[in-house]
């Protein structure tokens, strides 16, 4: 059993604006995906056989921010195909409830969850390419009226 220290998912996320994250390094760490997605070529399934509905989830997959990251490491396939298999297992009617265990998993373990990101140190963009507009500045507000006042004592 693990002792002392930190762990995944322990305490509150690091808030990567802050100046205790800068000091560490972290904004730099993290990797911002493309929120339009992948845009390459889908590799071979790659398990051995494949249902229709295994497979068109690996193609909806690969169109994922997250298969930006999955194109350039290729030991992830064979995990991407059994978070799949098991996504489909789990999807049956008669699945048990613990079919949902390892699809849970392995989607952190796949970043295609909000902590599955955070653990990956991924971010997806909050800009898509045709929406890159120029931020306006926020205007002035208007004080709010004054509600309370002073009551003569008399």
């Amino acid at each position: 059993m693990s002792r002392g220290g930190a762990r995944n998912r322990s305490g509150p996320p690091a808030d990567l604006n802050s100046g205790r994250s800068d000091r560490r390094g972290l904004a730099n760490s993290v990797r911002v995906l493309p929120a339009e997605g992948y845009k390459g070529k889908v590799p071979e399934w790659p398990m051995p056989k494949g249902s229709p509905r295994e497979r068109a989830l690996w193609r909806k997959l690969w169109k994922t921010p997250q298969a930006v990251v999955w194109a350039e490491e290729s030991w992830r396939w064979h995990t991407i195909g059994l978070y799949i298999r098991c996504l489909v297992r789990a999807e049956a009617p008669d699945a048990p409830p613990s079919a949902l265990t390892p699809v849970l998993r392995m989607a952190d373990n796949l970043g295609l969850s909000t902590a599955g990101l955070r653990e990956n140190g991924w971010v997806i963009s909050s800009e898509t390419e045709g929406d890159q507009e120029p931020a306006t500045p926020p205007t002035a507000r208007t004080p709010a009226p004054r509600r309370l006042r002073a009551v003569n004592e008399s």
